[in-house]
Parts: structure tokens; sequence; C-alpha cells
């Protein structure tokens, strides 16, 4: 080095701790994420389940029987979230039962509604409960 002149910059060891000091806590942080995002999936389809009871009402109290059909169907207004299937398993004047479950997640969530059987994981009428 010449008399007179300094260095400016980083060394490559204090690059190399940044590096993975920056490792570390992304370790911390993606799990987490992740575990935020299924926590998501699974409030979406809860939310759906509870939406899915209201229509259902309102189509029992037009056609006196609760919708049996595909979903999204013809004649009945309700339309799940984006990335998310609901499926009624059964439906009859006096209740139903449904499932949703949505694309990122392989967890699943039930209702059942009326005088119907439970449907699992679902143990309460009209609570949507989720594996």
């Amino acid at each position: 080095m010449r008399a007179g002149s300094q260095r400016t910059g980083f060394t490559l060891i204090e690059l190399l701790i940044v590096v993975v000091i920056i490792g570390i806590l992304s370790a911390f942080a993606i799990p987490k994420f992740a575990v935020t995002k299924e926590k998501s999936y699974l409030a979406t389809m809860k939310s759906d389940l509870r939406n899915l009871v209201t229509v259902q009402e309102g189509y029992l109290a037009e056609a006196q029987t609760y919708y049996a059909g595909a979903v999204p169907g013809a004649g009945f207004t309700y339309r799940p979230s984006t990335g998310a299937t609901v499926t009624i398993v059964s439906a009859t004047g006096s209740g139903w039962q449904a499932t949703a479950s949505f694309t990122g997640t392989a967890k699943t969530c039930a209702i059942y509604y009326g005088n119907v059987g439970a449907l699992a994981p679902a143990n309460v009428n009209g609570e949507p409960k989720c594996t």
C-alpha cells in the first residue's frame, strides 16, 4: 500500500458474515410465512362454508328444500373464493353437508347444517371445522 492512500469498501470476510446472518434470519422467516399462508387458506375455507349457510337458508326459503347441485350452479347465487372448491356432499329438505378445499394445502374443512348426520371433521351443527 502506498503512503497516504486508504482502502475503502468491505472485506470478503465482512461480506461473508453478512450473507450468513441473512441466511440464518431467512431460515426462521420462511417457515413462519408458510404457516401464515396455511392459516389464511383455512380462514378462507371456513368463511366460504359460513357464507354457504346464508345462501342455503335463502334457497330453502324460496324452494322449500336445500340446494344439492354443483357449486357454482345455475340458479344458485353462491360463489366460493378464488382458489377454493366447495362441494355439497348431500342435501335434503331438513339439512345438508358440505366440504371445502383450497389449492395450495392438503387440509380440508367440513360443515353440516340442520337435521343430518355429522360430517368429519365437523362435530358441531353449523360450525365449520378443518383437519
